[in-house]
């Protein structure tokens, strides 16, 4: 991981779960290895089964923020940021800025004005008919 070789770094995570288990370890690695690649679903899936199996595994708990922001979950990534933060005890910077960015985007999301997809207008035609007229 550390060279960037994410497809042999998959590879021997993978050995490593024939020899040792799925443990949360390996899990979070695995989940690790696919969100370098990638592979948002995969990677998600994995993590959340290394929450599962240790729900204050600091490594699991910020990559999988980290999908879910990817993905513009950032509600759900803000609550994964915090669990992180709280079990690190705050001592990681780069978990303190994930959840400062989830913290940003998910108020961003909430306050955010709708987007208008098509621009509809309501057209009076006579005593009681209207007409619903498109810019298309």
């Amino acid at each position: 991981m550390a060279a960037a070789e994410y497809d042999l770094a998959l590879k021997a995570y993978l050995r490593a779960a024939g020899e040792q288990g799925f443990t949360v370890d390996v899990l979070s690695a695995l989940g690790s290895a696919n969100l370098h690649l990638g592979r948002l679903n995969q990677s998600e899936k994995l993590l959340r089964d290394a929450v599962k199996e240790d729900p204050n595994f600091v490594p699991a708990l910020n990559n999988l923020g980290v999908v879910l922001m990817e993905r513009a979950n950032y509600g759900e990534a803000r609550i994964f940021f915090q669990r992180a933060f709280a079990a690190d005890s705050g001592q990681t910077d780069m978990i303190r800025e994930n959840l400062m960015r989830a913290i940003a985007k998910s108020q961003d999301a909430v306050y955010a004005e709708p987007e208008e997809t098509s621009r509809f207008t309501l057209v009076r035609r006579g005593y009681s008919t209207y007409e619903l007229l498109s810019e298309l």
